[in-house]
């Protein structure tokens, strides 16, 4: 999907997409490049609609080879617990490709249930799953996978995988 129906300079709508990039409202923009700011309104729409559309296509993305899990908990207060108890806090679940692409999703919590799913769906069977000793990825060694686990205890990172120890 590329823009389209655009009337705007190419000089225009290169600077426009500068000032996309660089978060400045798009009437400040216009002020500054001397259009109409209905002009300029439109034209950070039509990006917003190319980014999602790349976007949308990504996602649809199936992984192979040697892929990475990973899953990291995001808000709440810093007080209190860490990690897996803490209250208040948004589970995001992580699969890194080794060209490095990545997928991300928002799941209700950490256990199996909610990241073999995402797991199947977006990776291929056969393919090397590298985690952390989390059970919740008990289950990808009957799932079609070829699982390792990484045991943070032993090894911060080991050389071929880039478990990270959070």
């Amino acid at each position: 999907m590329k823009i389209t129906h655009c009337k705007l300079k190419k000089k225009v709508q290169k600077e426009l997409l500068r000032f996309f990039v660089l978060e400045v409202t798009a009437r400040f923009a216009a002020d500054i490049l001397g259009i109409h700011p209905n002009s300029a309104v439109l034209f950070y729409r039509k990006i917003r609609m190319v980014i999602s559309h790349r976007l949308t296509l990504a996602a649809d993305e199936v992984f192979d080879g040697s892929v990475e899990l990973d899953e990291s908990y995001f808000g709440g207060r810093r007080k209190g617990r860490r990690g897996r108890g803490a209250a208040g806090k948004v589970v995001v679940f992580g699969i890194l490709k080794r060209n490095g692409r990545v997928y991300t999703v928002v799941v209700y919590n950490a256990k199996s249930e909610s990241l073999l799913p995402v797991t199947k769906k977006k990776i291929m069977p056969d393919s090397i799953v590298y985690t952390d000793s989390l059970s919740s990825y008990d289950k990808l060694d009957v799932s079609g996978f070829i699982h390792h686990r990484i045991n943070h205890c032993k090894a911060f990172a080991e050389r071929q995988n880039h478990i990270q120890r959070h």
